[in-house]
């Protein structure tokens, strides 16, 4: 049985090219943890998450202090039991934040690593529900300076153009009216068929508030609304859902399959947006998938469609991967070595063994906190 011989971890910074707002705060900079574990076979599987706009190096703590010890020398194969492993070691200190992140690092590590050895891409080595391409919609629609609806329409346009079903905009920075401008300026260049997305990143503290937006939305016939509110108000969330016809998504910074559960109970939620790097990796996010499928809730996961096309392609009740067409706002697509395809809306799922990528090391080290030695390994 192949043993973990070693875990490598290092924190990337990556400038925005253009500083980005979303309903409630701006984002300049973004901080990736990368993980990679190696196997007594020689065989090595990768990691990541999104940090925040700092403080990547919590997460990098997280690995070296707590987590990394409860991997090295165990068969790599032990997925379920490592999980719980490093879930019990950081009792103290996580189940959720940067903490809970570090575990999924590690946990998608893992997976990693044994589809490679398996030979087997992701979606394979999972079970796949679908084998070739899975359905995407084109995220975008964030707030710049001197971005005018017109611009958004067109910006929405283009992502119709290059083939896409379904898009997605950010709302609720501003005014309810000035809002409703922009929804409409969307919906009017995408047309009636286009599923819009409507992602208000948190924007709202109660319902009444919330209500006031959406009912200026609800005449542009939106899919869904994402986060409404903070993602501890979950009772917001279920009275919400109960009062507009349009459907209320959420979870992407939701961690652990009990916050989930409450969630489900309390119908905040008909489309989950777990992340697997945030909620506690590929294991949790299974276990997650499974619980919202017993609800009949659908799964469309948040950010890194790297990780989470293998994900969709192996779960029955997920339907959409989030995708972003360049590396203006997701800009981990700068630390690897290699891009997932897409073809009239859907993203192409590869025959790579793994995720099927790995990080390019020259980016890597160009934008590590720590460029004279970018990783620190624990053996």
């Amino acid at each position: 049985m192949p043993k973990i011989q070693s875990v490598s971890v290092c924190v990337a910074r990556v400038a925005l090219d253009n500083v980005t707002s979303f309903a409630t705060r701006t984002v300049s900079a973004r901080d990736y943890c990368l993980v990679k574990l190696r196997s007594t076979q020689g065989v090595e599987g990768i990691g990541f998450c999104y940090a925040g706009s700092a403080g990547g190096n919590i997460a990098k703590a997280a690995v070296e202090e707590l987590l990394a010890k409860k991997l090295l020398g165990q068969e790599s194969l032990r997925v379920e039991g490592l999980w719980q492993d490093m879930y019990q070691e950081s009792l103290l200190q996580g189940r959720a934040g940067s903490v809970m992140r570090a575990v999924g690092i590690l946990d998608i590590a893992l997976w990693d690593l044994n589809a490679r050895a398996a030979g087997l891409p992701l979606h394979l080595y999972l079970g796949a529900n679908v084998t070739d391409k899975v359905p995407a919609y084109a995220s975008g629609g964030y707030y710049l300076p001197g971005k005018t609806p017109k611009k958004l329409g067109d910006e929405m346009a283009s992502y119709v153009a290059a083939g896409f079903k379904a898009v997605k905009m950010k709302v609720g920075r501003l005014s309810p009216k000035e809002e409703e401008v922009r929804i409409r300026a969307a919906r009017e260049a995408v047309g009636p068929e286009v599923h819009l997305m409507l992602d208000a990143n948190n924007a709202w503290s109660d319902v009444p508030t919330a209500l006031r937006y959406l009912k200026s939305y609800e005449p542009y016939d939106p899919y869904w609304i994402e986060e409404p509110f903070g993602p501890d108000e979950i009772d917001m969330h279920g009275r919400l859902a109960e009062l507009t016809p349009v459907i209320v998504a959420t979870g992407e910074i939701a961690c652990g399959r009990w916050y989930h559960k409450e969630l489900l109970d309390k119908r905040g939620a008909e489309i989950l947006q777990t992340d697997a790097c945030v909620c506690g990796g590929i294991t949790e996010w299974k276990r997650i998938a499974a619980t919202a499928a017993s609800y009949g809730v659908t799964m469309c996961p948040h950010w890194f469609h790297d990780v989470h096309a293998p994900l969709v392609a192996a779960t029955p009740n997920a339907r959409y991967v989030e995708f972003f067409p360049d590396d203006q706002v997701l800009n981990f697509r700068r630390l690897i070595d290699r891009q997932l395809p897409h073809k009239n809306g859907e993203i192409i799922l590869h025959r790579t063994p793994g995720l099927g990528f790995s990080f390019n090391e020259k980016s890597v080290k160009k934008y590590a906190l720590t460029p004279a030695r970018p990783w620190t390994v624990i053996n």
